[in-house]
């Protein structure tokens, strides 16, 4: 069952009405499409939070270690602690959620040609042995 659509806010009612951008939006659907259902901002975030992290955890080891005063070494102890947490939660997630569904998605789709030719009979396999009965 699927849920209702929302009802269209003003700017979004007048930009559908534009011939100009209806056109652009015909030209760049599939891309839409992409971004909208895939996992490319997924990709991305993940992307730009392991660098964040990576390079918040560079500068608080490089700030720590030649900050010797106390509000100083509180902060670049906390930017070393951010930036350690960022990337290796990145790598986390990619352990625990990409790979698995990268995983279930190629399982799924044997599954599925397989059930599209289970009625069929499967065919001879070519240059070996004939099967037996």
């Amino acid at each position: 069952m699927s849920q209702p659509t929302e009802p269209l806010d003003e700017q979004t009612a007048e930009l559908l009405t534009d011939p100009g951008a209806r056109e652009w939006f015909e030209k760049h659907l599939e891309e839409m499409r992409q971004n909208a259902y895939g996992q490319r901002f997924l990709y991305w975030t993940l992307a730009v939070t392991f660098v964040v992290g990576i390079v918040a955890y560079v500068v608080g080891y490089l700030f720590k270690s030649s900050a010797p005063d106390e509000p100083f070494a509180l902060l670049a102890d906390m930017l070393y602690t951010f930036g350690f947490a960022l990337w290796t939660a990145v790598i986390i997630v990619v352990l625990l959620e990409i790979i698995p569904g990268v995983k279930r998605r190629q399982i799924r789709r044997a599954l599925e040609a397989y059930e599209a030719t289970r009625g069929q009979k499967a065919p001879a396999p070519s240059g070996g042995p004939a099967p037996l009965p």
